[in-house]
Parts: structure tokens; sequence; C-alpha cells
């Protein structure tokens, strides 16, 4: 295992995910899982209210609610996700993401960078 990651990219593992999130009482805690180069898989635990302002990514985008309820921005307005809600971000996406009634925990994975395999 990288002692950077959760999740060794060299052996076949498993991870108890809910078992894996830290929370934080007034922030955001992310763990990265798993990190090759081509996948980036991270674990995310937002206390309530906190929000990841609008951005996008190079890369496709898969997330995955695991606990609790987030609002997420993407088409241009917010969609309310719960637990067990799977969300596809394409590269360049402007998106955004808050909690807005508790805590919630997600997992984002990441593909590889879309404009890499352009060149």
């Amino acid at each position: 295992m990288n002692p950077r990651t959760l999740l060794s990219a060299d052996e076949a593992q498993t991870l108890e995910l809910a078992a894996a999130v830290q929370t934080s009482a007034a922030g955001i805690v992310s763990r990265t899982v798993l990190q090759t180069p081509e996948l980036r898989v991270v674990l995310f635990a937002f206390a309530d209210g906190q929000e990841l302002t609008g951005h996008s990514s190079k890369r496709r985008a898969v997330v995955q609610v695991l606990s609790g309820e987030c609002e997420f921005q993407f088409n241009g307005a917010w969609t309310r996700l719960s637990a067990g809600a799977l969300l596809h971000l394409p590269p360049e996406h402007p998106h955004a993401v808050r909690a807005h009634a508790g805590p919630f925990s997600m997992l984002l994975t990441l593909g590889a960078d879309a404009s890499a395999a352009k060149s």
C-alpha cells in the first residue's frame, strides 16, 4: 500500500468504505483510496454546511453518494442526491457540491485526463 492511499495499486484488496470515512465537525475530509495513471478514487466526508464551489476537471468523474444527502450543481441547476445516487460528469463539465441537510459522504472516481489522451 502506498502511504498516501488506502489501497495498493499493485494487489487485489478490499476496503470497507463506511469504516474508512473520516469526519471533521466543521470541514471536508478527503482520503485517496487508489491512484494509478488511469484512475483516481477519493473518499470524501462533508460536515453540514460545507461546500466545494464551482469548478471543472479535465477528467471524467463518477460520484456515488454513500451516506446522507447533498446538493450537486450540474447542468446549470442544483439537484438533491441521496445515499445510493450515482452521478456522471463528463470532462470539463462545471459543477459544485454542498452538504445542506447534515453531513454526507461520497466516493469520487476520476478517469484518465481527457486532454492527455488527445495529445
